[in-house]
């Protein structure tokens, strides 16, 4: 079995803002935030929350998109890896919808950069056992 394997995705909340002039030049800065719930049936739920905006005049120019992943993942790996291996997943259909949607407005599409989730710390918060 695949360390998981994606079931099915939703966008929760896409926000667009392009409140500049025509010819504007922008300098991109992001935030990316990622959050992986399970449950005791072999399936989990991963949110990915991606901001990109101006970073001199944020409220004038940016995209932020919720993307929902719902994954079957093998429980006999650690949930660091599979914390991982669901961002893998997910990132490249939040990269995908954030291109559309700048292209469908008109304007040169917005690229977010690829982002190494395997050299960020991840932190583990589970409930106390009762």
């Amino acid at each position: 079995m695949h360390d998981v394997i994606l079931k099915g995705f939703k966008v929760s909340r896409l926000e667009f803002v392009n409140l500049h002039e025509n010819g504007t030049k922008v300098q991109m800065g992001n935030k990316v935030s990622y959050n992986v719930k399970y449950n005791g049936n072999k399936v989990c739920i991963g949110e990915l929350t991606v901001e990109t905006a101006d970073k001199e005049a944020p409220e004038k120019f940016g995209v932020k998109i919720v993307l929902s992943g719902i994954f079957e993942y093998n429980s006999e790996k650690e949930k660091e890896l599979i914390h991982v291996a669901t961002f893998k997943e997910l990132y490249p259909i939040c990269k995908s919808i954030v291109i559309s949607t700048s292209a469908n407005a008109g304007i040169p599409p917005i690229i977010l950069p690829p982002f190494d989730i395997e050299g960020q710390n991840i932190y583990r918060f589970e409930k106390p056992q009762q």
